[in-house]
């Protein structure tokens, strides 16, 4: 089940508002995967209104084929994603950065409403302003059917624990 919520009064605040989220650029190879790090335990909250506090209120996004800009359509993307990928679990991984950028690959593990697996993998370039916000996010991803069995992402929903693999050690 996924733990996705709907703004309320008291969320609508932070979606209106930009505030520092650290690190922020210049990226070194420690603060670009914290950065990498605390995007993959937000997105794995499943809650949009927190994933969404880490992007511009401008931010433009292009997922896939689908082209986004601002918080309020971030929020409604990520709700509807959440609700039709359940068991939802991510790993990202640091691929490449530079002053203000960061390259990202992933793969995730989702449960369709047919009890189908998938295993998503995709790349997605970052750009960053100075108060450590993401302006710019563009996604490529590929979805490929998995068995139960094939499954590789095995934690509780939430944050990945620590001693669990990374995608260069488990092979992906």
């Amino acid at each position: 089940m996924s733990t996705n919520q709907n703004p309320n009064p008291s969320q609508k605040l932070s979606l209106e508002q930009e505030e520092i989220r650290l690190p922020i650029p210049a990226f070194t190879l420690a603060t670009a995967q914290e950065k990498v790090r605390k995007a993959e335990d937000g997105w794995n909250s499943q809650n949009p209104v927190k994933v969404a506090t880490a992007y511009s209120l401008t931010s433009v996004w292009r997922n896939r084929d689908t082209f986004l800009q601002g918080r309020p359509a971030i929020v409604d993307f990520l709700a509807d994603k959440w609700q039709r990928e359940q068991e939802y679990r991510l790993i990202k991984e640091l691929w490449a950065f530079d002053g203000s950028r960061i390259a990202v690959r992933f793969a995730y593990e989702w449960l369709d409403a047919k009890g189908q697996w998938y295993r998503s993998y995709g790349n997605e370039n970052w750009q960053f302003n100075d108060q450590g916000l993401m302006v710019e996010r563009h996604a490529s991803i590929n979805d490929l059917k998995i068995t139960k069995q094939e499954r590789k992402f095995h934690w509780p929903q939430g944050s990945r624990p620590v001693e669990h693999p990374s995608l260069t050690e488990l092979g992906l």
